[in-house]
């Protein structure tokens, strides 16, 4: 492919599986970081903070932010970004939780390229 025909824009997926063992500090740390967003109207402040006192997944979607991860990579600029954060059951010895398989499209295996695009 030319790079006339290459997209500047890529897609990173990440999924990552987190152990919450101190509850209370993830939430405090959620409230300070809203107790310090002067962009947050006060509306919106109230529900935030109930959300991340009632709710330790909330507090911590609420403190990952995808421009952090991304934000100092020279030479990209973060576009759109979305996230989430939910409670799940982990069995480590799972199939289903085996980092090795990378989740790949079927349309991806088909072009020759694994989950990082490399053929």
């Amino acid at each position: 492919m030319s790079t006339e025909e290459t997209s500047r824009f890529v897609r990173v997926r990440v999924e990552i599986l987190v152990e919450v063992h101190d509850e209370d500090a993830v939430t405090k740390a959620a409230l300070r970081r809203l107790a310090e967003d002067a962009e947050v109207a006060d509306d919106e402040r109230a529900h935030a903070e109930s959300a991340v006192t009632e709710d330790t997944a909330e507090a911590l979607a609420y403190l990952v932010d995808p421009f952090d991860l991304i934000g100092e990579v020279p030479g990209v600029e973060l576009q759109q970004a979305s996230w989430s954060s939910e409670r799940v059951d982990y069995d480590p010895d799972s199939p289903e939780w085996d980092l090795d398989d990378d989740d790949v499209d079927e349309d991806e295996e088909a072009d020759g390229d694994d989950a990082r695009g490399i053929g």
